[in-house]
């Protein structure tokens, strides 16, 4: 997952950029009207709040500003993996914590054993949260049944890091079959998990397997097995390839500072942070078949215990100023409008090289898991792991 992830970067142009990104994900079908939301809400001003996040997102600069603001403490505690958060959140019965950072198409795993509480939207102020976004979430995940349970708080996408001193790729270029090439061994980076989407996606673009662009798995758990099966020998008459497999964000940056890896594919925030915090030579792009893209929202979990912290906590930061400076601490793109006004130099120029001409058109969106996904996925990521 995680992600990513993601990115959201140049002034007016990378505005309009990520108003269209969300645009092409509500022309798949996530569109739906929704009516105009009034913020009330009682605004806590002390206490404290527990938040279970992704390892990244949640950074010093921003517990001091949410402090500094209301004197609210955060008491953070952090996951890797989608799968890790689910299961800790099971194993304490809902409880423990007030808000939680879920990626939007694993609501259903949440759903349960009712891990979740609906979210009181009149508490929400959805006029900071980009229209499209909001609206793209319903079919995302974040509502079941006419009730919301998830908040959009960032988004991101999942493609490829290079090193450009050893790899040069022509606009257009870059593919995913790219990974898999000869003379690569223990080059590439991967997370099992997505690199057999990816293969999906890109084996059927080359017509060695039907697919409908991956959507197929999501049919049936026949169609998702006939799939996999035939990504699952591929990765595995490939795997000298694979230098590293990464589950997290510092296992992914890992893998190319220590590990030895020249390519890999990988979610934004690690080629994009790469470039700008150790080498310029690090590049992330998505490649010509579509980067695998993700929404990670705000969810208050069933035993939250300090509500209107939580609801002051959720708005603080849909704030323009703090989305944008979230996007600069992790590379991913804040859902609040305006904030990529508050983006650096540095992160408008990663936005542009990761999302060049028209390649926000293109992404792929995980949609909604279905009851089946997960575990055959899992099976068959053993499988790869094992080989």
């Amino acid at each position: 997952m995680k992600k990513l992830d993601s990115s959201q970067k140049t002034s007016s142009d990378t505005a309009v950029s990520r108003r269209r990104i969300l645009k092409g994900a509500a022309a798949a079908g996530t569109l739906m009207a929704m009516g105009p939301f009034i913020s009330r809400g009682a605004l806590a001003s002390s206490g404290e709040v527990n938040v279970f996040a992704w390892g990244d997102y949640v950074k010093p600069n921003m517990i001091d500003a949410f402090k500094k603001k209301t004197g609210i403490k955060i008491n953070l505690s952090t996951f890797g993996s989608n799968e890790e958060a689910q299961n800790k959140l099971r194993a304490a019965g809902g409880k423990g914590f007030d808000i939680i950072f879920p990626s939007v198409d694993t609501r259903p795993e949440y759903d349960k054993d009712n891990l979740l509480q609906p979210i009181d939207e009149s508490r929400v102020k959805v006029e900071r949260i980009l229209p499209s976004v909001w609206r793209s979430s319903i079919s995302l995940g974040a509502v079941k049944r006419g009730t919301r349970y998830l908040i959009p708080f960032d988004w991101g996408t999942e493609g490829i890091t290079y090193d450009s001193s050893v790899f040069t790729f022509a606009p257009g270029e870059l593919s995913y079959g790219d990974l898999w090439k000869d003379g690569l061994a223990g080059k590439v980076a991967a997370r099992q998990k997505s690199i057999l989407i990816s293969l999906a996606i890109y084996l059927d673009s080359t017509g060695k397997v039907s697919t409908n662009r991956g959507m197929d798995m999501y049919k049936s758990e026949a169609d998702m097995r006939r799939v996999l099966d035939v990504c699952l020998k591929f990765a595995i008459e490939h795997k000298k390839n694979v230098g590293a497999f990464w589950n997290n964000a510092t296992e992914a940056t890992a893998a190319f500072t220590d590990g030895g890896c020249t390519i890999g594919q990988t979610w934004d925030t690690t080629g994009i942070k790469l470039h700008i915090d150790v080498d310029k030579k690090w590049q992330y792009t998505v490649p010509k078949e579509g980067a695998l893209a993700w929404m990670d929202t705000m969810g208050i979990p069933s035993g939250a215990t300090n509500l209107d912290q939580a609801y002051e906590l959720i708005n603080f930061l849909l704030t323009a100023e703090i989305g944008g400076m979230f996007a600069n601490n992790t590379g991913y793109n804040s859902v609040a409008q305006g904030s990529d006004k508050y983006l650096s130099d540095a992160n408008k120029a990663a936005f542009k090289i990761a999302y060049p001409g028209d390649a926000i058109k293109n992404l792929w969106w995980w949609p909604m898991s279905t009851s089946w996904f997960t575990g055959v996925r899992q099976e068959y990521v053993e499988k790869l792991t094992n080989a």
